[in-house]
C-alpha cells in the first residue's frame, strides 16, 4: 500500500489538502472485510471560520480529536443518526479537518450492499452519511490514525485542476459569511458526487 504520509496532513493550508485528496483511495478493514473507494467530494473546515466544530480553537468534547496532529479520523454523529467522516489536518493544536462527502466505489460493494441492506450499487456512497454506513465507519476509529489502523488513505489518481470544482459547502447556514466560502470540493461529472 502507498499510504499518505503525515506531512501530507500536517501541512497548513486546509483547502490545498481537500482538493489533493480527490482521487485518494480510502480503504477500510473492518471484522476482516474490506473495501474500498476514491474520494470525490471534499469539505474543508478552519477554526479560523464559522463552519467549522472548533471556530476561534474552542475545544469541547466533541472536537478534541481535531486538535491532535493531522494524519487522524475526526468521525463525530451528525443529526443523531449518521456518522461523518473526517481527516484532521494542520499542527497539533490549529484544529482543521476535511469532511469526505463522497466516493466512487473500488473493492468490497459486495460488502458495502449488505452494510446498506441495498441491491443496486447505483449512489451507495454518494454522500457523508452513506459512504461512512457503506465503509463500516463508526465513531469506534474516532482518533485512529490514518497510517495504523482499520481506516486509511492511499494515493490514487491525479485529479487535474480542470476537472475540480470549487463551490460553497452544504448545510452550514448558520456560518453566516463564512457559509460562502468556495471550500467545498468535486470531480467534475463524477455520477458519486452527492445530490441535496
Amino acid at each position: 500500500m502507498n499510504l499518505l504520509p503525515y506531512s501530507f496532513y500536517q501541512r497548513g493550508t486546509v483547502t490545498s489538502i481537500a482538493r489533493e485528496l480527490l482521487g485518494k483511495r480510502l480503504t477500510t478493514v473492518i471484522n476482516g472485510q474490506a473495501t474500498s473507494g476514491l474520494i470525490v467530494e471534499t469539505e474543508a473546515y478552519s477554526f479560523k471560520e464559522r463552519g467549522c466544530h472548533a471556530y476561534n480553537n474552542k475545544q469541547t468534547d466533541r472536537n478534541r480529536v481535531m486538535f491532535n496532529a493531522g494524519g487522524v479520523a475526526y468521525v463525530y454523529l451528525c443529526y443523531g443518526i449518521h456518522n461523518l467522516f473526517n481527516v484532521v489536518t494542520n499542527k497539533a493544536g490549529r484544529a482543521e479537518a476535511v469532511l469526505i462527502r463522497a466516493l466512487e466505489p473500488v473493492s468490497g460493494q459486495a460488502v458495502m450492499l449488505n452494510r446498506m441492506k441495498a441491491d443496486k450499487i447505483d449512489r451507495i456512497t454518494s454522500g457523508p452519511g452513506k459512504l461512512t454506513k457503506a465503509l463500516g465507519i463508526s465513531r469506534l476509529l474516532n482518533g485512529a490514525s490514518l497510517l495504523d489502523s482499520e481506516l486509511m488513505i492511499e494515493a490514487g489518481e491525479h485529479i487535474p485542476s480542470k476537472k475540480i470544482i470549487a463551490t460553497t459547502r452544504i448545510g452550514i447556514d448558520y456560518a453566516g459569511t463564512d457559509a460562502w466560502l468556495p471550500w467545498r470540493f468535486y470531480v467534475k461529472d463524477n455520477e458519486w458526487v452527492s445530490k441535496w
